[in-house]
């Protein structure tokens, strides 16, 4: 069966092909890569089968079925996925109505791990909530304080509740890691519901920041994001692209206010600038908000369920078309550089334009794998684009973890920058359009001088005693200093000839590491544990 649906904007197009197919698992809501060669697959769950649709170079999938043991807890309410072991192969999170449950990826098959703990899961997401360089695991609760799992870095997941999210009655509905203030940190924001029975208690949104300790202030009052509304999900995105995080926080009923678009001032608050902005004469509701740069102009568009994309004007205010889907999994799903929809046995294509695009890989050393929780900055003609590696947006489904930019008309690129969660800083100048990258933490596709200290890096992070500088060359007599996060100087001193820095007598915290070696200078981000 073949559709089209077309819609039309000043200077861009957005059209969409629909195709179907036969996929054997009741959940078909989860569109990432599962094998590691960064093509988007297709995820499809049964109660005793997991079936991938693999994408083929040539836009085409193949079709792999894993059969398992019965699944103790199903994907009813959301799925995320993310490298856990940091084997390559991208292992799953069922969120269920009793409980939570991880889908180990061998490569061959999976394995399930579950908790017994009753858990009424809401949004799933992996982070690295600790900042130990392991992806870690999140889970919203409808009816008590929230849940998550460290990971020892060999995928054994050690359950925890509360100290993100502590309503005791719940209405946790729709969690998102960003970093909203830029210190490197990443945080989490929780579009909430009236869950548990409470009512008005359970529906005040919450922010909470990373403190960089593992630990996690609710800051929602003063960052003017406590509202008491009806949602179930957020899209985050710098929609104006200055830099900032902003976010349109999306209603799922209208009894307690309707959707509102909220301008980053910059210093950890936001500006309510819904009013003219195309939302505010929007009564449809939605329980998926997502945003990615549909139609490749260079501005983030905005997805929800109400069959409309959100078309960005460029200037804070949006323009609602109509779509043929509504709720989906987005994904480039034949690699064209183009975002698609998955829903079910349904896809629907992109049919693309002329604007030009670069799709961006993360791949960590330091940093959990994935490079979850890495800021992605774009620099072109047309401005500062900026975009954060998430595992899982919206309520329920699972989209891509590739990092997708539209150019607009731009047909070069200054430079791409990653910032890494480990505060490794990677660079990479004048790459190619129309193509994706992969970039590797502490490795870029430039030359770079052998004194250029961008490809230094530090360990243990998180440090108990020694810190160590890893360089290419000896450091002996570099003049280094550590700041906190308040900007204050707390320790200064000349690198020894084993390049190490004793941190023992540091308090617990997140701290900035300076070194000035030969007339260079580089930061570097590290937790004191």
């Amino acid at each position: 069966m073949l559709l089209v649906f077309s819609v039309g904007k000043l200077f861009s197009q957005v059209s969409f092909t629909h195709e179907t197919f036969s996929p054997t698992g009741g959940y078909t809501i989860c569109a990432v890569d599962m094998n590691g060669d960064y093509l988007d697959d297709i995820v499809s769950v049964g109660n005793t089968v997991i079936q991938i649709f693999y994408q083929n170079s040539d836009g085409t999938f193949t079709s792999q079925a894993y059969n398992v043991p019965p699944i103790t807890y199903m994907p009813s309410w959301s799925i995320a996925a993310g490298d856990l072991t940091g084997n390559g192969y991208r292992d799953l999170l069922f969120g269920s109505s009793s409980g939570a449950g991880f889908m180990m990826n061998s490569g061959s098959g999976f394995t399930e791990q579950s908790s017994s703990e009753f858990i009424f899961s809401q949004r799933t997401n992996f982070v690295d909530i600790n900042s130990d360089g392991h992806l870690d695991a999140f889970v919203c609760h409808d009816v008590a304080p929230n849940v998550y799992y460290l990971n020892d870095g060999e995928g054994n997941m050690e359950y925890h509740q509360g100290g993100l999210g502590d309503y005791p009655l719940g209405g946790h509905y729709g969690s998102l890691w960003v970093d909203y203030n830029n210190d490197g940190l990443i945080d989490m924001f929780i579009a909430k519901c009236s869950g548990g029975g409470q009512g008005s208690g359970a529906k005040y949104n919450e922010l909470h920041r990373n403190n960089g300790d593992g630990t996690y202030t609710e800051v929602g009052d003063a960052a003017g994001l406590r509202d008491p509304l009806q949602t179930w999900s957020s899209a985050w995105g710098d929609f104006d692209n200055d830099g900032y995080m902003d976010v349109m926080v999306g209603a799922n009923s209208l009894s307690d206010g309707g959707h509102k678009l909220m301008r980053n001032n910059g210093n950890g608050t936001f500006s309510n600038v819904t009013a003219g902005s195309g939302f505010d004469t929007f009564n449809g509701t939605s329980r998926e908000h997502v945003t990615y740069d549909f139609n490749n102009d260079g501005y983030l568009d905005i997805a929800g369920n109400s069959n409309k994309i959100f078309l960005n004007n460029g200037d804070m205010t949006f323009t609602p078309v109509n779509v043929p889907f509504s709720g989906a999994a987005f994904a480039d799903l034949n690699s064209d550089g183009f975002i698609d929809a998955l829903i079910n046995e349904n896809i629907y294509y992109n049919n693309g334009n002329d604007n030009n695009w670069v799709v961006v890989h993360t791949q960590g050393v330091e940093s959990n794998r994935d490079g979850i929780g890495a800021r992605v900055e774009l620099y072109s003609a047309l401005g500062t684009q900026i975009r954060d590696v998430r595992s899982a947006e919206g309520f329920r489904f699972m989209s891509t973890i590739n990092v997708h930019f539209g150019l607009g008309q731009d047909t070069e690129i200054d430079k791409i920058i990653i910032r890494w969660p480990s505060g490794i800083v990677d660079q990479v100048d004048n790459p190619a359009i129309n193509e994706s990258h992969l970039i590797i933490e502490g490795s870029t596709s430039t030359s770079t001088p052998d004194n250029d200290l961008e490809a230094l890096t530090i360990f243990p992070n998180p440090a108990s005693n020694d810190l160590f500088i890893n360089f290419r060359e000896g450091l002996d007599g570099a003049k280094t200093a550590i700041y906190d996060l308040a900007g204050r100087e707390v320790l200064n001193t000349v690198l020894n000839t084993n390049n190490t820095i004793n941190v023992s007598m540091l308090s617990a915290g997140v701290y900035i590491l300076k070194i000035d070696f030969e007339g260079n200078q580089i930061q570097r981000k590290f937790v004191k544990k």
